[in-house]
């Protein structure tokens, strides 16, 4: 995922999508949707509404199936939305994303800048489906301009739903918090088997080593999870081994 950026980018934007609308200059609001869902300091009038925003919530589903329920086998990418264009990481990205189009995928991120906006390049310059699925944020950066079909979300949690059912297997570059929280969440499913035969790559021997080792020894150690468990992920540096792995799990 991929979303996390620090304290000194969260100003007030002049424009912020949200979920399909656009707001600028002075129509923007200085809270978002799923902060308002949240945010139980509110007065008790606005929390009388919350039956009426499972309707705004349908929508969202509504809106994200109809939109990707003919998109071919796709894989999402995570990463990070602070990775420049021109650094190792970028070049990584492109050539994950051009790679997973000749293997036959579709590429999904978060169609953000950064490690997002790397893959959806490669994707589309190498002339596959590229998707992004945005969400609205305080520091809104939008989406990327290689993504050929973007989805806008007010809420995390649908947003993280289409990440999972309209992919066959996440490859994650080196992130953030977003990211993190994508890898762990993806790492669950799959433990509970609530998703099946869906590959989790993580890509960077260097940047995810620590928490490897730190899943081994302490995690594991301890008895927290099973030794079985570090079967759910593959970690590699090479562009081609993480194309490979997703397309042998993912059964092409």
């Amino acid at each position: 995922m991929t979303m996390g950026r620090g304290s000194e980018e969260a100003q007030q934007p002049d424009e912020r999508l949200v979920g399909p609308v656009v707001r600028r200059r002075g129509q923007v609001e200085e809270t978002t949707t799923d902060q308002r869902l949240l945010d139980t300091r509110e007065p008790a009038d606005w929390l009388h509404q919350d039956p009426w925003r499972v309707l705004r919530i349908q929508s969202e589903f509504v809106e994200g199936f109809g939109t990707l329920a003919e998109l071919p086998p796709a894989i999402s990418v995570f990463g990070s939305a602070r990775t420049r264009p021109g650094t190792p990481d970028y070049e990584t990205g492109e050539r994950l994303g051009r790679g997973l189009v000749q293997a036959g995928f579709a590429v999904i991120t978060g169609g953000g800048p950064g490690s997002m906006e790397a893959a959806n390049k490669g994707a589309c310059e190498a002339g596959g489906v590229s998707v992004g699925l945005g969400i609205e944020l305080p520091f809104e950066q939008g989406l990327n301009p290689y993504v050929d079909i973007g989805l806008n979300f007010r809420y995390f949690f649908v947003r993280k739903m289409m990440f999972v059912k309209y992919a066959q297997g996440f490859v994650v570059l080196p992130g953030g918090f977003g990211t993190l929280d994508e890898v762990f969440e993806a790492l669950t499913l799959v433990q509970t088997r609530k998703v099946t035969q869906f590959p989790i790559v993580l890509f960077g021997v260097d940047y995810w080593g620590g928490l490897v080792d730190w899943i081994k020894k302490t995690v594991v150690g301890q008895g927290k999870a099973s030794d079985k468990d570090l079967l759910l992920f593959h970690l590699t540096d090479d562009v081609d081994e993480a194309v490979k792995l997703v397309s042998k799990e993912a059964g092409r």
